[in-house]
């Protein structure tokens, strides 16, 4: 695998992490020098990498920040799929009872706007390069906007209204001490304008390329843009277009799903004709923390591992036994303490003498019992993956014109790789089938960064959520519109009164 180049930006730490200088002062971990900065090549590729790192932190000891841990406490944790039994933070989350106060909440917004930060920044340095071909220039600045459209994206879903920041905001020295928030509806046209001319830009694939010396397959690409451009719309309930810009995906026939769905999340498996965007590690060069997070308590293989990130009993009961999905659950097993560790079965239930009645159950989705047993792993972290694409299509397809052939088959596309039990058109209408979609979506992506998004996108989070806390015995908490987005956080509030968590939790 490809080791990346990085460099951090020196900034000062004052809200959204932007720096307000026109050139980089960087710390070097690549040839990339203060006195060389942006005058070759090298030195542009440089600050491209360095805007890749950012979604999972800049080196190996702080590589479980963005998607490749954190950014699931806000996405999964705070639904009926996710759980931690864990207190402090991630408890909060996992209760739905979170406060601006909460650290996981601001660690997300700060991890968030430094990719930005550093988008901008190298946005900002390489549009002037003289020693760039334009054909170069074009397509290093499209990758980097394409990373800052996930950003905001996820910002977005988060948070609604944020402060939209750019690399033209670089010269204004006093931007950051008093930015007021953007309209979410000028972000979204800002985003559509970005990624409608980066899915121009970048190439379907990197194979035989002329701006990298290998295939560098973790890199943004046409297939990406136009995924993330169909979500964007998929939030907007603009059917059509998520159906116009899906055909353009599938058309592009780079595409496919991956025979089983436990093999694609396999640590061996870096990418495969079912990844669109991915986050690539090595466990070697560049390890996440996935598998400590994810990993089983107390299990004789995957050994010292948190299950920080688990899921609800009441998720997994919700598979059909046939389903393969239901498969990548460590649900029963025999632990280093020699007791067998199993759901109970009932709420409150004492286990007899040896036995260890779990409160949750942790997925083999990032800990994979056949790969390296080591702190550092290098498990893939799907951000874009072409089943959403085909789920995401049959959404827009039912909306428009309920369960067609075309719908209930995209469907079944999902469903059949997992041997689950496939629809059958005619004992669905459009409503029953939004429920089923839904469903489907948390089974097949569930840890993936959509639950949340799903949920409020299907108006269903409120009914979901609490319909969840009901059956385990637990006290409500959703009230919606309160819940839709998160509150900004207490230390960005404290410094710029323009964040306002009036109405927000």
């Amino acid at each position: 695998m490809k080791r990346y180049k990085i460099i951090i930006a020196i900034t000062a730490v004052v809200l959204l992490q932007f720096s307000c200088k026109k050139d980089l002062e960087p710390v070097v971990y690549s040839s990339l020098t203060s006195t060389n900065a942006f005058k070759t090549k090298s030195d542009a590729i440089a600050a491209v990498n360095a805007v890749y790192a950012r979604l999972k932190g800049p080196s190996v000891g702080d590589n479980f920040d963005y998607w490749t841990v954190r950014h699931f406490a806000l996405t999964d944790l705070t639904t009926d799929v996710g759980h931690c039994s864990y207190s402090g933070d991630p408890g909060q989350l996992s209760n739905v009872q979170w406060n601006s106060a909460n650290g996981l909440i601001a660690e997300d917004w700060r991890q968030i706007y430094k990719l930005i930060s550093n988008a901008n920044n190298a946005i900002y340095n390489i549009t002037p390069m003289t020693s760039l071909t334009e054909t170069e220039k074009n397509q290093f600045l499209a990758e980097i906007k394409f990373l800052r459209a996930v950003a905001y994206m996820d910002l977005t879903d988060a948070w609604g209204p944020v402060i939209l920041a750019t690399e033209k905001d670089l010269e204004n020295p006093n931007y950051t001490k008093n930015a007021s928030l953007t309209p979410l509806d000028q972000i979204e046209a800002f985003l559509i304008t970005d990624l409608q001319a980066v899915a121009n830009t970048l190439p379907i694939n990197y194979a035989n390329n002329p701006f990298y010396s290998s295939n560098d397959v973790g890199r943004a690409t046409k297939g990406a843009a136009l995924t993330l451009l169909a979500k964007l719309y998929l939030r907007q309930h603009q059917w059509q277009k998520v159906v116009d810009v899906t055909k353009q995906v599938m058309d592009l026939n780079v595409y496919s799903l991956y025979p089983t769905y436990a093999g694609l999340f396999a640590e061996s498996n870096k990418w495969c004709s079912e990844n669109i965007f991915s986050v690539l590690s090595d466990a070697n060069v560049n390890g996440t923390e996935l598998l400590n997070h994810f990993g089983p308590l107390d299990h004789p293989v995957l050994t010292d591992r948190w299950q920080y990130y688990a899921v609800t009993w009441d998720f997994y009961n919700s598979f059909d036994d046939a389903d393969d999905r239901k498969k990548l659950f460590f649900a029963e097993y025999t632990g280093v303490d020699k007791l067998v560790h199993k759901q109970a079965p009932s709420l409150g239930a004492t286990p007899p003498a040896g036995v260890f009645y779990m409160q949750d159950v942790a997925t083999a989705k990032y800990a994979d019992p056949n790969g390296a047993n080591t702190y550092y792993d290098g498990h893939s972290v799907n951000i874009l993956r072409y089943a959403d694409v085909l789920l995401s299509r049959a959404e827009a397809i039912n909306e428009l014109s309920g369960p067609n052939a075309e719908c209930i088959d995209l469907i079944n596309q999902v469903k059949g790789r997992s041997h689950a039990k496939t629809l059958v058109a005619a004992n669905y209408n459009q409503s029953t089938l939004r429920d089923a979609l839904l469903q489907e979506r948390g089974w097949e992506l569930f840890y993936e960064g959509k639950r949340r998004a799903d949920l409020m996108r299907f108006g269903k989070y409120e009914s979901i959520v609490n319909g969840y806390l009901k059956r385990t015995n637990q006290t409500p908490t959703v009230v919606m519109p309160r819940d839709q987005y998160f509150p900004y956080p207490l230390n960005q509030v404290n410094i710029n009164p323009n964040l306002n968590n009036s109405g927000r939790q």
